[in-house]
């Protein structure tokens, strides 16, 4: 449930928007509130935060601040692009420097997958969080600001979409998932973002699908 909640801010700014007669100042102070209220939330819920969550709550204030102030668009359609690329930063930065990059310290104990199969997802995931970066510049420059809103909703969730079928198809034609054992759950070890919660998804809809290949065979 945690993980879905990350997109009530956005969905908060998206509906904001459109009820302020697409006034884009006063979606995102809506933005503000929505993202601080999620944040005290999951605080007073879990007793932490993730740090993606702590990224992306400072890019809203700060960046979303400096719009307010500033009467200025330009920094809240930026902030999308900012968090991607610092967490596109941080994966990449982690695998080149650090023993076990931040997917397998994230989701290790969920997913017991070998050093090998962690080093491709660190680098594929990196690198769709550069590309979510470099595209949401082009839709705030090169279209309308209503375009940029509607695609900082639906954009978001189709990239999320595509990333778990691209991770779907590289476990499971790996075949790293079809021997491995349920993890058990807890309600504590469940994924924090959307990227770790698309992350445990593909590994369990490649493992279903590695199982039902196994048992249609003679």
């Amino acid at each position: 449930m945690k993980q879905f909640l990350e997109f009530a801010p956005i969905l908060a700014f998206f509906i904001a928007y459109y009820v302020s007669d697409r006034d884009l100042l006063a979606a995102t102070g809506v933005l503000i509130v929505a993202q601080s209220a999620l944040m005290a939330g999951l605080y007073l819920r879990h007793g932490k935060l993730e740090r993606p969550m702590q990224v992306q709550f400072w890019a809203v204030v700060v960046l979303g601040s400096l719009t307010l102030a500033l009467n200025n668009a330009t920094f809240i359609q930026w902030k999308p692009t900012l968090v991607n690329w610092i967490l596109a930063a941080g994966l990449a930065l982690s695998q080149i420097f650090g023993e076990r990059n931040l997917l397998e310290r994230m989701l290790g104990g969920q997913l017991p997958l070998p050093r090998r199969a962690w080093n491709h997802l660190a680098w594929g995931w990196s690198g769709a969080f550069f590309f979510a970066g470099a595209l949401n510049l082009v839709v705030a420059y090169q279209f309308s600001e209503e375009f940029w809103v509607n695609y900082k909703l639906f954009g978001g969730f189709a990239l999320t979409f595509c990333y778990v079928v691209a991770t779907i198809i590289y476990l499971a034609r790996a075949g790293h998932l079809n021997d491995q054992e349920e993890p058990a759950s807890d309600a504590h070890d469940a994924p924090a973002t959307a990227s770790e919660a698309a992350a445990v998804g593909a590994s369990s809809a490649a493992k279903d699908t590695g199982d039902n290949r196994e048992r249609a065979r003679p």
